[in-house]
């Protein structure tokens, strides 16, 4: 047959593949030049990890079932998407001290291209009037591990695809499913994800989700831009209205620099899609996020001028919420209502660029949804938008 599914992950029937390799000898079709590999990392903080390797042929990516579906770092050619975190990883959630007192252990965990921030809470640390933590920064889901896993192969249409479905529940509290498939197809140069989140109570249920999709050098350099179809953009804090002005441009490494994040309303197109485009200063590779805002209404930029060796990165986040604390987004009605039994879907595509014509291609798109519309830009940060 032209397409077939492999379990490698089934915990309800006990089922386990501790290491695969598929190539187009696995199925019929006329598609060739791809291959699907799973491994398991050993030593230091990746120690029992399981990855799975995608090659579409011209575009690779590595998923990570053990972290929450995330994707840890993708190539196109000689352009590396991801970055250079301080902590090497991919890192074992066991290893993540999410509780702890501070609520800024996800922190040790974080290293990849795209990471989920969610299911029940996803921004900054809340704390309860006596002190103790509430929800930690960028909740759960990306230090949960997938309880099933599976891998199709579309020999006739090229198509590859990664399903994973984690759990994030907890007695007497939210019990939230997300189910999400990363599908990508031979010699495209990029992949689509598709994210559903269920609620699994008879009672119901909240819940907020941010992709946090993060690059670095080689991509990322001094005069670097970020291209946006902007309707409306805000500092988040007073750190960040130093830098409003030049919010779509990236400096050179300064270290000891704080962080800066800006929030967006983007201009949306037909059926609801919207592009964001960050290429760098030579203007000769770059990638762009396609994103649905009646699902992820709301954009946010993270800049982070530390030194490579500290991380010199940016992330690019579309989202349910902005990043704040839960109570205030709450508050706001930014915080998603689920009924019992019942899902949202969230859809997002990326796409790398290796040379000029392609972020010129890009650039056209955005340049089309910004037409006729001036942008607003806020100086300080909107009270609606930011405690």
């Amino acid at each position: 047959m032209a397409k077939s599914t492999w379990t490698l992950t089934d915990v309800e029937h006990d089922v386990f593949v501790s290491k695969i390799a598929l190539t187009p000898d696995d199925v019929e079709g006329a598609a060739t030049g791809y291959s699907v590999n799973k491994r398991t990392l050993r030593g230091g903080l990746r120690d029992g990890v399981d990855v799975i390797d995608v090659d579409n042929g011209t575009f690779q990516f590595t998923v990570i079932p053990t972290r929450g579906m995330g994707l840890w770092r993708a190539r196109l050619d000689d352009l590396r998407l991801g970055w250079q975190s301080p902590v090497r990883g991919p890192v074992h959630p066991a290893f993540v001290p999410l509780t702890e007192a501070g609520g800024l252990g996800w922190l040790d965990g974080f290293d990849e291209l795209l990471v989920r921030c969610g299911l029940e809470s996803n921004g900054a640390p809340e704390f309860h009037e006596n002190g103790t933590l509430r929800y930690p920064l960028h909740g759960k889901i990306a230090n949960r591990p997938a309880h099933k896993v599976e891998v199709t192969l579309d020999g006739n249409e090229g198509e590859i695809s990664v399903t994973g479905v984690v759990d994030e529940s907890r007695l007497f509290f939210s019990k939230l499913r997300l189910t999400t498939t990363i599908t990508t197809k031979v010699g495209q140069p990029g992949f689509r994800v598709i994210d559903t989140v269920t609620n699994l109570s008879a009672t119901p249920s909240e819940m907020e989700l941010l992709y946090h999709i993060n690059f670095g050098t080689p991509l990322l350099d001094p005069g670097s831009k970020l291209v946006a179809p902007v309707r409306r953009l805000a500092p988040r804090d007073t750190v960040a209205t130093a830098g409003v002005d030049g919010w779509n441009v990236y400096p050179p490494e300064a270290p000891g620099e704080p962080e800066q994040c800006f929030y967006f309303d983007l201009i949306a197109g037909e059926g609801g899609w919207t592009k964001v485009v960050l290429h760098n200063a030579a203007v000769n590779q770059g990638v762009g996020l396609a994103f649905n805002k009646d699902q992820l209404p709301c954009f946010t930029q993270w800049k982070n001028f530390s030194a490579a060796v500290d991380c010199y990165v940016t992330g690019l986040e579309p989202a349910t919420n902005f990043p704040n604390c839960r109570s205030f987004e709450k508050e706001k009605g930014r915080v998603v209502a689920l009924g019992p039994g019942q899902s949202r879907s969230f859809e997002f595509l990326l796409e790398a660029y290796p040379h000029g014509g392609a972020i010129g291609e890009a650039l056209q798109a955005v340049e089309r949804l910004q037409a006729g519309v001036e942008p607003e830009i806020a100086r300080e940060p909107v009270a609606d938008w930011a405690p």
